[in-house]
């Protein structure tokens, strides 16, 4: 056999402490794994147990005062021994990276196209402008981003959009390896499956190999040819896809592919369907229109303004007590329409109206206190909480808002049981820890807590759990379950993940290009799709299928 493309001895990572202990706390735990030319190795575990630190390591991405012991090797050259020069030459041209965050990639204030010429001149100088710009063009439409988008900035994209353009600067160079940190958490289904598709081709015409690293058991499943599975910084069972899905070794692959199949086998709670009552929620012919300027050489140029249709024409009844899905893919505008039910930005025209209550021409006091019955998960907690805050002062924050705070019910006592509420027991360890203390789980069911505050009627959920790996993402839907019930929730959950939405949902809404394609009940959305769309959706989504 030949020598291996890449190759992990006895790694063990240990970031820097706040305090200094006798013994470190391995986040990476002698881990040891070889890849060869056109390897297809997924890596597979709870958030937290160490995925994302070796493929950082693989590269020497690790704050400097990391503590490593081990080897890595690429083409037996020892990584951790590289010069600078070298280093900067192994990075990209050797070995590439995609991260979960595209804005970590991103520069703000640089449009697509410039991104992708420096990060082409800095490693080929002997390409003229024009033959980087064509490469560039070529790589991207690879990824579905199509040359007419070459001058906008990251902002101007959707964060599934983002990460295609990731993508395509980590395939610029023709790398050797590529170390895929979740690089489809933020994609819908149809777009990863080409992407993972394209990756897939690239490594067998390149003998490229690839370590993905992912929550997703069917998605590593379906592209990959051998997996790794990762718990507390060690690597517990690693081997061919097929033999670890069907005679898992170790008791935490059980656990993770049981709760997998538990959102797989489409059996949630009984779904309802909608009654004779009134809506909680209608929408009515929601238009949401952008307006892209051209600059004034374009304008020189005869360039006329474009129009950006991100909601076009939308009506949407949501009924009490139900779970409605919204999916498409990224870019179709699910996001926008929920900030614009929620009257974060408002519409071009048409009407949202919450409890019969007309919202889009409510001035902003009364429209405050609207919002106490209208609240949003966002998909990544972190984000979305303030790191300076303590989880009771995050949580109690409604509170202050919307004046909820009363001698009678104090804040503290407010909080205090609504941590009980979501799980994270006891209440008093957790009210004082700050967000950065918590694992990504822990993280969402504070920001879940804190959208309950205000006990609102309507809970608008945009991918709540996209980046949770299955166990904690089962954790989390079964509490929202419960949550629905003990709250007389209804939910708008956004999603790409299909199955998770056959799992949850009572009806589904399917959305692309700014309109509903489709909407009907979730059984009959998967059994007999009407819509080319949707038929396109439900083929690319791949499927756990339990053992026989």
């Amino acid at each position: 056999m030949s020598n291996p493309l890449f190759k992990i001895e006895n790694l063990k990572v240990a970031y820097p402490q706040r305090r200094l202990t006798e013994q470190p706390n391995w986040a990476v735990n002698d881990v040891s794994l070889t890849l060869q030319r056109g390897d297809r190795l997924g890596l597979v575990g709870e958030s937290g147990c160490g995925k994302s630190t070796l493929g950082r390591a693989a590269m020497r991405l690790l704050p400097p005062a990391t503590q490593i012991e081990g080897k890595v090797y690429f083409e037996d050259k020892s990584v951790f021994e590289m010069t600078s020069a070298q280093l900067r030459r192994f990075r990209g041209e050797a070995v590439a990276l995609i991260f979960q965050d595209p804005m970590t990639r991103l520069d703000p204030l640089m449009t697509i196209g410039k991104h992708c010429i420096e990060t082409l001149k800095a490693h080929q100088p002997q390409l003229s402008h024009q033959q980087a710009k064509e490469k560039a063009i070529a790589t991207l439409e690879s990824v579905k981003i199509p040359a007419s988008r070459w001058k906008q900035y990251p902002h101007e994209f959707s964060g599934g959009m983002r990460q295609r353009v990731a993508i395509a600067l980590a395939l610029l160079l023709n790398p050797k390896l590529i170390v895929a940190d979740e690089p489809t958490t933020s994609l819908d289904v149809t777009v990863a499956s080409e992407i993972l598709k394209e990756l897939t081709r690239l490594c067998q015409e390149r003998d490229m190999a690839l370590l993905l690293i992912s929550h997703d058991l069917a998605l590593v499943g379906e592209y990959c040819n051998s997996i790794g599975v990762m718990y507390q910084g060690a690597l517990v069972e690693v081997g061919e896809a097929k033999s670890v899905f069907e005679k898992p070794q170790h008791e935490y692959t059980r656990s993770l592919l049981k709760a997998a199949l538990h959102i797989h086998d489409g059996k949630s709670a009984m779904h309802c369907a909608p009654t004779n009552q009134s809506p909680l929620l209608k929408v009515t012919n929601l238009q949401q229109y952008y307006t892209l300027e051209p600059n004034l050489i374009e304008r020189f140029l005869g360039a006329q303004e474009q129009t950006i249709k991100a909601v076009d024409g939308v009506n949407l009844e949501l009924y009490p007590g139900e779970i409605l899905g919204l999916v498409g893919e990224s870019g179709c505008g699910k996001s926008t329409l929920s900030r614009t039910i929620l009257q974060l930005i408002r519409p071009t025209s048409g009407k949202v109206q919450l409890q019969a209550t007309e919202l889009t021409t409510l001035p902003w006091q009364s429209l405050l206190q609207q919002r106490r019955q209208m609240q949003m998960v966002f998909q990544d907690p972190h984000a979305c909480l303030n790191p300076a805050m303590t989880v009771g002062e995050n949580i109690a924050d409604p509170l202050a808002i919307h004046k909820l705070d009363t001698p009678e019910l104090p804040a503290k006592k407010q909080v205090m049981q609504m941590l009980e509420q979501v799980g994270l027991v006891p209440a008093a360890e957790y009210y004082d820890r700050y967000p950065s203390d918590l694992s990504g789980g822990q993280q969402q069911r504070v920001a879940i807590a804190r959208a309950l505050i205000t006990r609102p009627k309507l809970l608008i959920c945009d991918e709540p759990v996209s980046m949770l790996d299955a166990s904690v993402q089962t954790q989390v839907l079964d509490l929202m379950l419960d949550l629905k019930q003990k709250f007389e929730l209804t939910y708008l959950f956004i999603t790409h993940d299909l199955w998770l939405a056959r799992f949850l949902c009572d009806r589904i809404a399917v959305m692309n290009a700014g309109q509903i394609v489709e909407l009907g009940a979730t059984e009959n959305i998967f059994t007999n799709p009407q819509h080319p769309y949707t038929q396109t959706l439900l083929k690319a989504a791949p499927l756990l299928i339990r053992n026989s």
